[in-house]
């Protein structure tokens, strides 16, 4: 069987946009097919041009280009949503001004959650003088991803799903164990939400094989139980970034067709149980992130 390739994963999901502050007013930025859209700035390179002879940048530019330096780094998966639950609130009225923030709290997002936490730390933690050039790459990053968070969820799971098919794309070994604790983190969850078990008993392995369907098989009884996850690399892309991790007590472990607003995909009914083939229909919702019903069902 074969299943989609890296650079449609994003078929499965609707356009998206986000009105940022720039200039005297806001301007709507659109996520449509993979891409960015600036419809406020039709010629952005010409702009780029200007503000490197000393004009200003506009911020909808700006954040293009921090979009693009991040569409492969696996920071963004460190600090992105693990599920549609996850949020973070981020205030763009204090986004000029991340480069210089000194204590968490002071930037105007909220670290709400360990993870977040440990976010703020280490973008605040204090380096020697020989270390000042990795600080002001650590703040620019840090600044960079908080930036990118302020576009709300549905641009994170874009994001997320853009990073995970990059990577998906080419499984450097050096990187395999950062994307096998990106996707652990984000099925983990899904697991819980499809039977109910702990996420901690729950163990990720990603398939060599790209075309073999993922699988799902328990062992063990009581505190001692733990359930065996096998998904291929594409995984978080094609399924997770466009909302399908679940779907009418289906865990989907492939997509086969990608569409919006229908698509085929493989689910497990239940763990130890071969994957079966499902036609699902999307439903807009509010925030970006689509609802999947099985086509069909009442």
């Amino acid at each position: 069987m074969t299943f989609i390739s890296n650079d449609t994963w994003f078929r499965s999901l609707p356009s998206c946009q986000v009105q940022v502050p720039c200039g005297q007013g806001e301007h709507t930025l659109r996520w449509e097919a993979g891409g960015l859209e600036l419809a406020a700035h039709p010629d952005a390179e010409a702009e780029r041009v200007l503000a490197a002879l000393g004009g200003d940048k506009a911020l909808c530019v700006r954040v293009a280009e921090i979009w693009d330096r991040h569409a492969d780094d696996l920071m963004v998966l460190q600090v992105g949503p693990r599920d549609a639950a996850d949020r973070l609130t981020v205030d763009w009225e204090h986004i000029p001004k991340l480069e210089e923030f000194s204590a968490p709290g002071q930037s105007g997002w909220v670290a709400t959650t360990p993870r977040r936490q440990a976010m703020a730390m280490h973008a605040t933690r204090r380096y020697p003088p020989a270390a000042g050039q990795q600080f002001a790459k650590d703040r620019r990053t840090t600044a960079d991803l908080v930036t990118l968070l302020a576009l709300g969820p549905a641009f994170s799971f874009r994001l997320s799903g853009q990073v995970a098919a990059a990577h998906a794309e080419r499984l450097d070994p050096a990187n395999r164990p950062a994307l096998i604790a990106a996707v652990q983190g984000r099925l983990a969850p899904a697991v819980e939400r499809w039977t109910g078990i702990d996420p901690d008993q729950v163990t990720v392995a990603l398939l060599s094989d790209p075309s073999t369907p993922g699988t799902a098989e328990l062992t063990g009884h009581g505190a001692e139980r733990r359930l065996l996850v096998m998904v291929p690399a594409d995984w978080l892309a094609s399924v997770w970034a466009c909302g399908l991790a679940v779907v009418d007590r289906h865990l989907v472990v492939a997509t086969v067709r990608p569409g919006w607003p229908d698509a085929e995909v493989l689910a497990l009914p239940a763990p130890g149980k071969p994957p079966v083939p499902l036609t699902v229909h999307g439903t807009p919702t509010p925030d970006g992130l689509p609802a999947w019903t099985l086509r069909g069902a009442a």
